[in-house]
């Protein structure tokens, strides 16, 4: 999160920038980034008078506590406090985030004047983490981490796959989380071949693979991560598509470095996966971006033209998902440093026989 001062120097910046009057800031994730509150209803103002927060009387207290920023609370619709204000400043131009704004609220403010899309202008800031959202999320990585160790502790053959993912959410509670990134994946056999599989009342058998992808959030700040495991004997070819796996994700981790295109780290995978004669079963991106949120910039992926930078925290996770036989995917979250990369994860990712 920005200090308050930085805050006002990035917004101002695009108030000159796309020569408008005031800002609207609606997504809740860039509240809270800019201003540090949390509450589940809150609109920041920004007006070369500076940034105003803007929400309902539950929040009276938390905005107190937590903003940055002055805060208003508003008895009744925010939208009519907002215009209000807009109205009173004579503002003609109005900055919106035009890639998440609800229509409601489109609708609303284009009745005050003329509507400018700022992109991804108001998050860009957030692509690149400061130090202190980096300790966050090296925090809830560890956890993250812990967690999986735990849990697996009490796995056995012939487990649910929806009570391994109740243990694992649980173990992450234990340690300290204030919930899941998202929701807890847990797929064996043929089942993990559905790289969004979800939890089934299954036992989970030997013979299979045993995918399981979780993230914890704390203090705000999520962490991501995917290891597969072989349950008991594996076929031959299990573990030759692990291997392969495996490979293509040490070599994305290795093109990983500032100035770097997103999309060469992600080509660094599928050559890797076309020597192995599995790059067709490759069928999402490489990684992304985390943070206040568990997707976010950079995409690593077949077109993506974003560069690199020092400070940016992404998710390496090639796969590789056979229907009718099963899926392999390894993901840690790495740091892009000033020379290379720094790996967070720590859980080993050797093919590990469970069970």
């Amino acid at each position: 999160m920005l200090e308050c001062y930085n805050c006002t120097l990035e917004l101002n910046g695009l108030l000159a920038s796309q020569n408008v009057d005031a800002i609207v800031v609606s997504t809740l994730v860039n509240v809270r980034y800019y201003t540090g509150f949390t509450g589940s209803n809150g609109l920041l103002l920004v007006t070369r008078k500076g940034p105003l927060l803007l929400t309902d009387p539950r929040y009276t207290t938390q905005a107190a506590q937590e903003a940055n920023c002055p805060a208003v609370i508003v008895k009744g619709p925010t939208l009519k406090e907002v215009a209000k204000r807009l109205k009173a400043l004579k503002a003609k131009r109005i900055g919106v985030e035009d890639q998440r704004i609800s229509f409601a609220l489109h609708r609303g403010l284009a009745k005050l004047g003329e509507l400018v899309g700022l992109g991804d202008a108001v998050e860009k800031p957030r692509w690149v983490k400061t130090p202190d959202e980096t300790v966050k999320i090296r925090a809830s990585v560890a956890l993250n981490s812990q967690a999986l160790e735990r849990a697996m502790k009490h796995f056995k053959v012939g487990m649910f796959e929806t009570d391994l993912a109740a243990e694992i959410d649980y173990q992450m509670r234990k340690l300290g989380a204030e919930g899941t990134a998202f929701d807890t994946i847990v797929a064996s056999g043929a089942h993990s071949a559905l790289p969004h599989a979800k939890p089934r009342r299954v036992k989970i058998a030997a013979g299979g693979y045993l995918l399981i992808d979780m993230g914890a959030c704390l203090n705000g700040y999520m962490s991501d991560m995917t290891r597969t495991f072989g349950v008991g004997e594996m076929p031959r070819k299990a573990l030759r598509i692990y291997k392969a796996v495996l490979e293509a994700h040490l070599a994305a981790i290795d093109a990983v470095r500032p100035g770097k295109l997103a999309t060469k780290v992600h080509q660094a995978a599928v050559d890797v996966l076309k020597k192995h004669g599995l790059a067709e079963y490759f069928v999402h991106s490489t990684g992304h971006g985390l943070g206040l949120e568990i997707h976010e910039p950079p995409r690593l992926g077949g077109k993506a033209k974003t560069k690199l930078e020092e400070g940016m925290l992404v998710t390496i996770e090639p796969g590789v998902y056979v229907e009718g036989f099963g899926g392999v995917r390894i993901e840690d979250t790495v740091r892009v440093t000033g020379t290379g990369v720094e790996a967070l994860t720590t859980t080993p990712k050797g093919w590990t026989i469970a069970g």
